[in-house]
């Protein structure tokens, strides 16, 4: 029966078959599935072939990473396989790698230098220590310094070098390798013992900085003239060395004709600023540089200057000659010195003294600001007597002492806030009033010589501003000290006039074999750029 079926069936298979070969679309329909059934198979084939036996387990991929050493190790292991003949050390870790390069890229480095700056309140052993010395080294090398150079005239802003030995230090012994410690650890799920050392470490301790290393040597000038140092010698202790710089003497002999003022002159003449300053009060006693100097008016100085063997200006020399020609009349000054433990005085040709008895203006740069007379009080809003001159100045610029005498008062006085009166003698007083505070050593019964700074002006008491309010009294009296006629200086005679007048002699004709310089140097480290006129 069922083979009766079968033969029906094929038959009828056959049939279908035929008819469908009879047309053209059966024929490709034929075609088309017997190459469709051939690429299948093809594909169901090559995929078989790579499946494992079914008796063999998979294992799944993981994403969990080896241990780097152990990782290191297979690595090795794999590129020396066929080569029996060499044996190859287990490799380091890589953070000892690490490290190790990073001393050998120190060791190549050689000394190293720091600059340190003294900041206020600093103490010389400990910037050395935060610039990477060590206590033992910042101590040592202060005691050398001590020697050639007092520490305490140490300030702030002076600059410091330090030259460091950052040679790495050597290698510890080597011990016997210990055996390593494991650790369990998982893998892929699965327990795993590794060494110890392969595992990274997370807790986060780090060890202080230590210091930079031996300190070399420490070095800093002190002026332009000194370069101190100090050295570690061969036996580790620390010696000190003061290089004094052999200066070079240089005289310069300049001039201008003053368009705005006379300090903006000078320097566009070349002339240093001190020598400026020197001059500026030489002439304070003849000239009052807020109401007399006019455009127009001319200057001429004969001085001399030191500089270093690299050309750099180091320090001011003496003023030999200077003059000022300012509202149709001459100011001719020389310099004269017949003691030398005395300060040296400046007299005019025929042997007078420039100096008066008082200074005009007892601050450098000042400008009047109130008058001598009757004025509208800015504080106390009525008009009243003003018994002197004020000098609208910088807070805290120098006050100098008007004339040579004894310190009177130094206190609190109502107005006049901090306030100074210094007795001159013969009945003559000065005072000075508004200030910020005094300079050191000053208070009742001190003697001051002209010129030497008392205080430094301020804005205390009943003031609007910084200033300094001055005064000239006269036996009590407050007289106008743009107007009081003063004491003359001493005039020379006998021995000491015939000398000066030698020296005035010399001076004079050695300024004239010197031609006036327009401008000292365009650059300071070159001094033969003067340009003569």
């Amino acid at each position: 029966m069922d083979r009766t079926f079968s033969l029906r069936m094929l038959r009828r298979s056959l049939n279908t078959a035929t008819s469908a070969l009879a047309t053209a679309d059966g024929r490709w329909a034929l075609v088309s599935t017997t190459i469709t059934g051939l690429v299948a198979g093809s594909m169901a084939w090559l995929a078989a072939s790579t499946m494992p036996p079914l008796h063999v387990k998979t294992q799944v991929a993981s994403t969990t990473f080896l241990p780097y050493r152990l990782f290191s190790e297979l690595t090795q292991m794999g590129n020396n396989l066929g080569s029996t003949r060499q044996t190859v050390a287990p490799p380091a870790r890589l953070d000892d790698a690490l490290q190790d390069q990073d001393a050998e890229d120190a060791g190549n480095q050689g000394p190293q230098t720091r600059t340190l700056t003294l900041d206020s309140g600093d103490t010389l052993v400990g910037a050395f220590e935060n610039a990477g010395a060590t206590k033992d080294d910042a101590n040592a090398a202060v005691v050398a310094f001590s020697k050639i150079y007092d520490v305490r005239d140490a300030r702030a802003g002076q600059s410091f070098t330090l030259t460091f030995d950052v040679a790495p230090p050597a290698p510890a012994p080597s011990k016997p390798a210990a055996k390593p410690e494991r650790a369990l650890v998982s893998v892929n799920g699965k327990p795993v013992f590794v060494d110890k050392s392969d595992v990274d470490s997370s807790d986060g301790n780090t060890s202080a900085t230590p210091p930079l290393g031996r300190l070399l040597s420490v070095s800093f000038s002190p002026s332009v003239e000194h370069d101190i140092a100090v050295t570690r010698q061969a036996d580790g202790s620390f010696a000190g060395s003061d290089t004094v710089k052999q200066l070079a003497e240089h005289t310069h002999r300049a001039g201008a004709t003053i368009d705005s003022s006379l300090y903006l002159a000078a320097t566009q003449a070349g002339i240093p600023t001190d020598v400026t300053v020197e001059m500026i009060k030489l002439f304070s006693y003849k000239v009052d540089f807020q109401r007399d100097l006019r455009p127009g008016d001319t200057f001429e100085v004969y001085y001399n200057y030191y500089y270093t063997p690299d050309g750099q200006p180091a320090r001011e020399g003496n003023i030999d000659y200077a003059m000022m020609r300012t509202g149709g009349h001459q100011y001719a000054v020389y310099r004269y010195q017949p003691d030398p433990t005395q300060p040296a005085e400046y007299f005019d040709a025929h042997g007078e003294s420039l100096k008066g008895m008082l200074m005009k203006t007892p601050v450098d740069g000042a400008r009047i600001t109130s008058g001598f007379g009757m004025r509208f009080h800015p504080i106390l809003g009525y008009t009243r007597m003003h018994k002197g001159i004020d000098f609208g100045v910088p807070l805290g610029t120098p006050v100098m002492a008007a004339g040579a005498g004894t310190i009177e008062e130094a206190h609190w006085k109502g107005g006049y806030g901090n306030f100074v009166l210094i007795n001159h003698g013969n009945g003559y007083e000065t005072a000075y009033g508004h200030l910020s505070r005094y300079a050191p050593g000053i208070h009742p019964g001190t003697r001051v010589h002209q010129g030497q700074i008392v205080a430094f002006s301020g804005s205390t008491g009943e003031s609007t501003g910084p200033h300094l309010h001055y005064e000239i009294r006269i036996n009590k009296t407050q007289v106008n000290p743009l107007t009081v006629k003063v004491a003359k200086g001493r005039i020379l005679s006998g021995h000491d006039l015939r000398n000066f007048l030698v020296g005035r002699l010399h001076t004079d004709a050695v300024m004239a074999s010197t031609p006036l310089e327009a401008k000292v140097a365009d650059n300071p480290t070159d001094l033969r750029q003067a340009k003569a006129r």
